[in-house]
């Protein structure tokens, strides 16, 4: 029985008992090859022959990423807890002492090569579609979801000139805002590539950088951005297709289709526009084809207790006997799962605010936490492999809160034969603890709790005077609290 990754890496940074901690010092490739052969490959966490990682130290390469990474499930934990527990370590091994500061971690960090990282993403993202299995294909082609989000990151100088904040907040009261476009796998929920920008760079824009990451064969599910002329004459040329909704400002009339395939759904040319694209050069736009045929299918989603909603999809998949009309449907459809992936991303795991103040580091940062939520979709995967249930039914929170209590017992475990009881429990018990069937839930993006009536920083904090009163006027005049303490 192999241990994946969490419970070996929970133990080095946690006080388990000897034998987890015996190897900090020396957290090295051959020592940590049996915990991670399965969840990445042994390289990635491998230092270099030479170079900036080729040092022996405390916090090297694979020390460092484990340590990022438990910062990444571990909400609101600090980079000092991170040394404390370090400095625990070695206190009770008698190892020697480790500087109570925080910047041998923190320039560690800094020395960990983003290439890398994303290296790291796309091989966690591999192994987990190999553990779903074969529920995200369309006809034995895999199928490719793409987001955009945005995240906050700290207000510092250099964060506010690469990722500038919105426009309409003054300066010093507002964050840097860093957009990014997210390839997610619609196999396991997993994240394969990440393009980042600031707040003023279309998706469009990012989506160029994007297309490499997409193979022949693939299928690109999108929202209506999508679902316009460019991107429709480009990724069929590298042998991607797309399904989208239709773009708002194009109106269809199916009485004009060039081609029938069944009641609203049908075959249309459209004409390439005499007015270039700005997000495209001159030499890209004469590239593009002068006309396109795609195929639009319209439907009525009719979901009890609300009002009918008239969905219109465009795609590149011609073929009506090989892609039916329903199929194509009830694959968009789907894609609601992707957005509760990055609720997961953002919200559980907090990664709705960045903490690092530089740029460079912010990226690591975001990298780190779509890796930690990769290797948790991929234990979702495996225990949906083992007991052939719906992947779509475990709970992201419950999988993240279940391992962090069965990650201390197994680093505890004295026997083999221990920790796979335990790893085998930590399996059966997501498969158990499945979410409610819950069909077309209504899921609305709106806030229950009311916030404190706390006035806004309207100024940069340095030059923001706060006025004596608690929030509450009468009559125009500040409240008098004198003698009331």
């Amino acid at each position: 029985m192999r241990t994946p990754f969490f419970p070996a890496w929970r133990a080095r940074l946690a006080a388990c008992g000897q034998r987890a901690v015996q190897q900090v010092r020396q957290a090295s490739l051959a020592q940590l090859e049996h915990f991670l052969q399965d969840a990445l490959p042994p390289e990635l966490l491998a230092q270099e022959d030479q170079g900036l990682n080729s040092r022996h130290r405390i916090f090297n390469l694979g020390l460092t990423v484990q340590c990022f990474l438990w910062q990444a499930l571990n909400p609101h934990s600090a980079c000092r807890e991170v040394v404390r527990q370090v400095q625990a370590l070695f206190r009770l091994l008698g190892l020697g002492q480790v500087g109570e500061d925080t910047g041998g971690y923190c320039q560690a960090r800094q020395r960990v090569p983003r290439k890398r990282l994303e290296r790291m993403v796309h091989a966690s993202a591999q192994r987990a579609d190999r553990r779903a299995g074969a529920g995200g294909l369309l006809q034995g082609r895999p199928v490719k979801v793409l987001d955009g989000s945005s995240v906050q990151t700290p207000d510092s100088r250099a964060n506010q000139k690469r990722y500038p904040q919105p426009s309409e907040q003054k300066p010093g009261c507002g964050f840097p805002v860093l957009k990014f476009l997210a390839l997610f796998s619609l196999k396991s929920g997993t994240v394969s590539h990440v393009v980042m920008g600031g707040l003023h760079q279309h998706d469009l824009r990012l989506l160029k950088s994007m297309r490499r990451h997409l193979c022949r064969g693939d299928i690109m599910l999108g929202d209506r951005l999508y679902g316009e002329y460019t991107t429709l004459a480009t990724f069929p040329r590298q042998g991607v297709d797309v399904l989208a909704r239709l773009h708002q400002a194009r109106r269809v009339d199916f009485r004009r289709a060039q081609q029938r395939l069944g009641r609203q759904d049908g075959l249309f040319v459209w004409q390439k526009s005499q007015v270039r694209s700005l997000l495209l050069t001159k030499a890209q736009w004469a590239k593009l084809p002068d006309q396109i045929t795609v195929r639009v299918i319209r439907f009525t989603a009719c979901i009890r207790g609300r009002r009918h909603r008239r969905i219109t999809l465009v795609t590149t998949l011609l073929d009506a006997k090989l892609y039916p009309a329903e199929e194509l449907m009830a694959l968009y459809a789907r894609r609601w799962r992707l957005e509760l992936c990055l609720r997961d991303l953002k919200t559980t795991m907090g990664m709705e605010l960045l903490r690092c103040k530089t740029p460079d580091m912010v990226e690591k940062e975001l990298l780190i936490y779509l890796l930690a939520h990769n290797l948790v979709r991929s234990l979702m995967a495996e225990a949906v492999a083992l007991y052939e249930a719906d992947l779509e039914r475990l709970s992201f929170k419950g999988t993240l809160d279940s391992l962090r209590q069965y990650s201390t017992a197994i680093a505890r475990a004295r026997s083999r034969k221990m920790r796979e009881a335990l790893w085998g429990d930590l399996l059966l018990n997501l498969v158990r603890d499945l979410v409610p069937d819950r069909p077309d839930r209504l899921e609305p993006r709106a806030l229950k709790r009311r916030p404190k009536n706390f006035g806004w920083l309207t100024r940069p904090r340095q030059d923001f005077k706060e006025s004596c009163h608690r929030n509450r006027y009468w009559n125009s005049h500040l409240r008098n609290y004198r003698g009331l303490n």
